[in-house]
This record gives structure tokens, C-alpha cells and sequence, in this order.
């Protein structure tokens, strides 16, 4: 959510919109119009988040919810077709073999993103 509120602070001073997409990846042996009822529920409840934290900055957010076979494209053609300007992501902190690495997903996008891409990395857990 903290990647939502710099978004909403960016685009009030530049008077942007911002759009909030959460993206459910489908399982290849179902179709991508499948309703997954926790992935759903999930996105509706990080959606809903999304919301709060924009009203609470005073703006106004669109969000959508993305049927996928991976996250990673799908990010970055909703970018390509909104004519985005700058993708913020939210990223954890994490050490899967003991050092600090980014996901695929961030990957991808910092590689095939036509626009800027700024990472907001949330704070190390002790």
C-alpha cells in the first residue's frame, strides 16, 4: 500500500490518474475467465485496500482485477495499452538462498517496461 500512496502523491502533484491492478495468474488447465474464489476474494480485499489508503490521500484511484497466465506480461501490456507514464511496485524483502534478490515478476518489468519503473521495497522484518 505504501507503493498506492506515493502513486496518489505523484499524481496530484502532476494531475495523473492512477490506476491499481492486482493480477490473478490462471493455471494453465483452466480458462482465464475461471473465477478462483480465494484469489478473487483476495484481490477484492487488496483492491479495497488500494481504495482506503487513496482516500485517505485525498484521491481518487481506478482499480482492476487481471486474469493471467503470468503476472509479469500482463503488467506490462495494461501499461503498454493505458499509455502509463511511470509503474510504481511494491516488493518484499526477501532472501531465498540468503541474499537479497528481486522476483521474477519485478524482473520482467524493469526489463520490458516502456516507462519508468520505481520499486517501493517494504522494510526489512526483523
Amino acid at each position: 500500500m505504501q507503493a498506492v500512496a506515493l502513486a496518489c502523491d505523484i499524481a496530484r502533484k502532476n494531475k495523473g490518474n492512477v490506476h491499481v491492478v492486482h493480477v490473478i495468474e490462471v493455471d494453465r488447465s483452466l480458462p482465464l475467465t475461471a473465477e478462483i474464489e480465494s484469489a478473487e476474494q483476495a484481490g477484492d480485499e487488496i483492491l479495497a485496500n488500494a481504495e482506503q489508503v487513496s482516500r485517505e490521500q485525498g484521491f481518487n484511484v481506478e482499480g482492476a482485477i487481471l486474469h493471467a497466465r503470468e503476472a509479469s506480461p500482463a503488467i506490462v501490456d495494461e501499461a503498454i495499452e493505458r499509455n502509463v507514464d511511470l509503474i510504481i511496485m511494491g516488493t518484499d524483502y526477501t532472501q531465498p538462498f540468503g541474499e537479497f534478490q528481486l522476483g521474477s515478476v519485478v524482473q520482467y518489468v524493469l526489463k520490458s517496461a516502456p516507462c519508468e519503473v520505481w520499486l517501493c521495497r517494504h522494510q526489512v522484518e526483523e
